[in-house]
C-alpha cells in the first residue's frame, strides 16, 4: 500500500491526491525462502521441453506436481513447521516468496504475481479488495487464523501508568502519549499491514466512528492523531527489525503490532487489546484466477488440511495466532475476552487519504544523511546508477523531511555537502535542488568509509530535533583511507546515548565488503540492504520504510 512515487518533474503542492500504491523494486525487497529443492511453474504447456526435460509453462518455468507457489506476508515465515507437517500429510510442497503485505498487493496489481505465483497468502485482503485491478485477480479466499493489532507494554511502564490491561482504550493511550507518559514503536503503514491496521485502529478509536472510517472521521480526529504519533519513536519496514531495535532502546515503552508478534518479542510484554476495538488480520490463503488447474486442486487440499483441528492446534501453539475453527482452544498465552472488530475503511480514497495524512502530516518528520561513495572506483556506470537512484528517490521524500547529501572520496567532500528540507507549501524547490545536486556528483579519490560516517554523526549532533534520524551509507568498496574500523567503533561508543540511537543503513553495492557493512549495521542498530542482488534504487527505496 505504497503511495505513488512523486515524479521527477516539478510538482505542485497538491500532490496528496496522488495516492496509487507503488511496488518496491529489486530482489532486495523480497526474501525467497524455498521449502525444498523442487521447482515449479504454471502448467499451460505441459509436455513442452526444458533443459531438464521437465514440463514448462508459457513463461519457460519448470513446475513440479504437488507444488504451490505462494506470495506470502513476511511474518508467515513462522509457519514453516506447520507447512512441513502439511507437506507430509498432503504431499503438497509450499514454495513461499516472502514480501511485505502491502508490497505484495502491488506485485499482484502489476501482473507480476500472475506469472510467478499460484496463490497469495497475506495478513489481510481488505485493501486488495478495494482495488479493481487486484480484486479481479483473486478467488477462493480461505481464512486460516487470526491475530489482532495490539499494544505490547514493558512491565515497568505498565506499573508506572497503573493500568488494568483489560480496560485500556485508544483514547487512554492517546492521553498518555499527549501527557508525555508513553512512547512506542510501529511499522510503516505504507509497507506493512500491521502498521496500516494500527493506523486504522487508532483513527477509528480516536474519531469515535461507529462504522467504516470516512474522510470526515479522519479530519475530525486529526488533531488527536497528530498528538498520538508524537509518541512514535521507532519506525520500520518490518516487524522483525522493529523488535530488534526496540530491544536496544530503553526510552521506548511499547510496540504496536500483531498480538502474535508481541507475544513472541524478546522480553515479557503485557499485551493490551484496546477494549474499544481492534483491526484483526485473518490470513486468507487466496488463489489467483490465473493459477493452473493442478495448483487449484493442490490449494484446495492444503487449505482443507490447515483448517483441520490438528493443524489449527499446531498453528495456535506454534505461532500464537488464534484458530478459526470452532472447538479448537487458543494457545494459553492468548486472552479469551472478546473485542469489537473495527471495520476497514469503506473506500480506497479514505484508505489512501489516511496513509497520505500519516506520511506528510501526522508522523514525526525524517532527517537523513546520505553518505555517498563518490571515489574513483565509482566512475562511469556505477556513478550513473547512483545518480539515477537518487533522482528516482526524490519522488518518495515526505513533507517536512530534511535530506543531506554527503559525498565522500578520500574524505568527505565538504564543498559538495548540501542539506534540503521539503517545505509542504513548496516541495518542488527542495526536490529540484536534490536532483541537481545528484547530477553534479563526480568520482574521485579513495574510500574513507569510517571517517565519513564520523562526519555524518558530527553533523547530526550539531542540531537536535524531534525527528526519525538515520544515516544511509552507500559504498562500492572497502575502506582505503582515513580512520580504521576500530576508530569508528570507539567514536560511536563515545557518543551520547541519544546519538547512539541513530542507526546506519549500509547498502552493499559493487565490490563493497559485506563484513565491514554488516559490522556497521550491527554496531549502530541499523540493517544491511543488498543492491548486488537487485537494483540500487530498489535498495534506497526499501530503506524508506525505516526512516
Amino acid at each position: 500500500m505504497i503511495r505513488a512515487r512523486r515524479a521527477p518533474a516539478p510538482r505542485g503542492p497538491r500532490r496528496h491526491a496522488r495516492l496509487l500504491p507503488r511496488a518496491l523494486t529489486g530482489l532486495a525487497l523480497v526474501l525467497l525462502v524455498t521449502a525444498t529443492g523442487s521447482s515449479c511453474g504454471t502448467g499451460d504447456r505441459a509436455g513442452a521441453g526444458s533443459p531438464t526435460g521437465a514440463p514448462v509453462d508459457r513463461h519457460g518455468t519448470e513446475y513440479a506436481s504437488g507444488t504451490l507457489r505462494v506470495l506470502a506476508s513476511s511474518e508467515l515465515a513462522d509457519m514453516a513447521p506447520v507447512l512441513d507437517a502439511a507437506g507430509k500429510a498432503t504431499g503438497i510442497t509450499v514454495r513461499p516468496t516472502y514480501a511485505g503485505t502491502l508490497d505484495a498487493v502491488e506485485r499482484l496489481a502489476s501482473g507480476e504475481a500472475d506469472r510467478a505465483f499460484d496463490a497469495v497468502w497475506l495478513s489481510s485482503n481488505d485493501y486488495l479488495r478495494l482495488r479493481p485491478d487486484t480484486a479481479k485477480k483473486i478467488t477462493g479466499e480461505t481464512p486460516i487464523m487470526t491475530s489482532p493489532v495490539a499494544l505490547g507494554l514493558r512491565p515497568a511502564a505498565l506499573a508506572r501508568l497503573g493500568w488494568n490491561p483489560a480496560d485500556v482504550t485508544w483514547s487512554q493511550l492517546h492521553r498518555a502519549v499527549a501527557d508525555g507518559k508513553l512512547t512506542y514503536g510501529m511499522t510503516d503503514p505504507k509497507r506493512s499491514n500491521s502498521g496500516f491496521s494500527a493506523l486504522v485502529s487508532v483513527a477509528s478509536g480516536l474519531s469515535g466512528a461507529q462504522a467504516a472510517l470516512t474522510e470526515q472521521d479522519v479530519a475530525g480526529a486529526t488533531p488527536r492523531l497528530k498528538e498520538f504519533f508524537t509518541g512514535q519513536k521507532l519506525t520500520s519496514g518490518s516487524s522483525g527489525w522493529l523488535a530488534s531495535a526496540y530491544a536496544r532502546r530503553t526510552d521506548v515503552d511499547a510496540l504496536v503490532n500483531y498480538e502474535s508478534v508481541l507475544l513472541s518479542a524478546p522480553g515479557k510484554l503485557t499485551v493490551i487489546r484496546p477494549k474499544d476495538g481492534v483491526v484483526t488480520a485473518d490470513y486468507p490463503l487466496t488463489l489467483l484466477t490465473s493459477a493452473r488447474p493442478e495448483a487449484k486442486e493442490a490449494a484446495g487440499r492444503l487449505t482443507a488440511y490447515l483448517r483441520t483441528p490438528e493443524a489449527q492446534r499446531r498453528i495456535t501453539e506454534t505461532t500464537l495466532r488464534r484458530p478459526v475453527v470452532a472447538g479448537v482452544v487458543p494457545a494459553a498465552a492468548l486472552a479469551r475476552d472478546p473485542r469489537r472488530e473495527l471495520p476497514f475503511p469503506g473506500s480506497r480514497a479514505v484508505a489512501d487519504g489516511l496513509l497520505d495524512a500519516y506520511d506528510n502530516t501526522l508522523r514525526r518528520p525524517s532527517r537523513t544523511v546520505y553518505v555517498l561513495d563518490t571515489s574513483g572506483s565509482m566512475a562511469g556506470e556505477r556513478l550513473d546508477r547512483l545518480k539515477s537512484a537518487l533522482t528516482e528517490l526524490t519522488g518518495d521524500f515526505r513533507d517536512r523531511e530534511e535530506v543531506t547529501l554527503m559525498p565522500f572520496g578520500s574524505s568527505v567532500k565538504q564543498g559538495e555537502v548540501r542539506t534540503h528540507a521539503v517545505d509542504p507549501a513548496a516541495p518542488a524547490a527542495a526536490l529540484d535542488a536534490i536532483r541537481a545536486d545528484s547530477r553534479r556528483l563526480s568520482a574521485s579519490g579513495g574510500t574513507a568509509i569510517y571517517s565519513s560516517l564520523q562526519e555524518a554523526y558530527r553533523f547530526l549532533g550539531k542540531t537536535r530535533g524531534d525527528t526519525f534520524t538515520s544515516v544511509v551509507l552507500m559504498t562500492d568498496g572497502g575502506n582505503t583511507n582515513g580512520e580504521p574500523a576500530t576508530a569508528f567503533d570507539a567514536f560511536y561508543r563515545s557518543l551520547p546515548a541519544a546519538q547512539q540511537r541513530t542507526p546506519v543503513f549500509p547498502i552493499l553495492f559493487g565490490d563493497s565488503d559485506r563484513g565491514e557493512l554488516d559490522h556497521i549495521a550491527g554496531l549502530t542498530g541499523g540493517k544491511l540492504f543488498d543492491a548486488t542482488r537487485g537494483s540500487l534504487d530498489g535498495a534506497f527505496e526499501e530503506i524508506r520504510g525505516y526512516q
